[in-house]
């Protein structure tokens, strides 16, 4: 089976004199997983979501998205691919509506007004379609967002901290809406974010980022073996703050 993601040997730097923002970061992805991106400020998380998405060159190393080479063939992945993130608006003027016909025909979606009416419908968003997007409060804002990641159907979503600065019980609604799509269509997912609660629930597989290198993988729950931990915030916390294994496993 091909990997929905198969990154290979990643390097990014931006300047000589600087340690790389990414280094030599390998990891694979399977169609229908969820993986959890995990690190500090600084970890390299972004970068790597950037080079994944073909907005920043690596410096050396290879991104096979869905079986294309993102150096040369990306487009023909980017169009069954999608990012969400809460820190990059949509143009704030236009309505709803009218941002999801713009991210529609970017992917060529086929029947976009039915895929629109389909979306409203499953993401409660039928009265919010015509009022302008910059009107929105935050967490109207975040399932528009989701509207938007799942236009065009992706078999491979990007997503950087989709909960963040939500309230309990909105982060639960998007956190369902994305098992639920999951369960559907069988999308890959990379997640980037730094709630530890959200990562046990959603993610099959944790990747831990340092200074731009993996540092420890595996499922929450071998994590959570393996450093004798309760949760995996205490599990990050010794990870970012070089604990190391030896020191916390009894």
């Amino acid at each position: 089976m091909t990997p929905a993601l198969d990154v290979q040997a990643l390097c990014k730097r931006y300047a000589p004199d600087r340690p790389p923002a990414v280094d030599a970061l390998s990891f694979t992805l399977a169609p229908g997983e969820v993986l959890g991106l995990l690190g500090g400020n600084g970890a390299g998380k972004t970068t790597t979501i950037a080079m994944l998405l073909g907005l920043l060159v690596p410096s050396s190393g290879r991104i096979l998205a869905l079986g294309h080479d993102m150096a040369g063939d990306r487009f023909r992945a980017l169009e069954r691919m999608n990012f969400s993130s809460p820190y990059i608006a949509l143009p704030h003027r236009i309505s709803v509506r009218e941002n999801l016909r713009v991210y529609g025909h970017l992917y060529t979606v086929r029947g976009l007004e039915s895929r629109i009416a389909e979306l409203a419908r499953s993401l409660e968003l039928e009265d919010l379609l015509d009022r302008p997007a910059g009107e929105l409060s935050a967490g109207q804002k975040t399932r528009v967002a989701l509207a938007k990641s799942l236009i065009n159907r992706p078999a491979l979503l990007l997503l950087d901290e989709p909960t963040a600065s939500l309230d309990p019980d909105t982060g639960d609604w998007v956190r369902t809406r994305l098992e639920e799509y999951r369960a559907q269509s069988g999308c890959a997912i990379l997640l980037a974010s730094h709630n530890m609660g959200e990562v046990e629930r959603l993610c099959d597989r944790v990747l831990m980022l340092k200074g731009g290198q993996a540092v420890d993988q595996g499922t929450p729950a071998a994590l959570l073996a393996r450093y004798g931990r309760a949760d995996m915030e205490q599990v990050f916390l010794d990870i970012a703050r070089g604990t190391g294994i030896a020191e916390v496993v009894a």
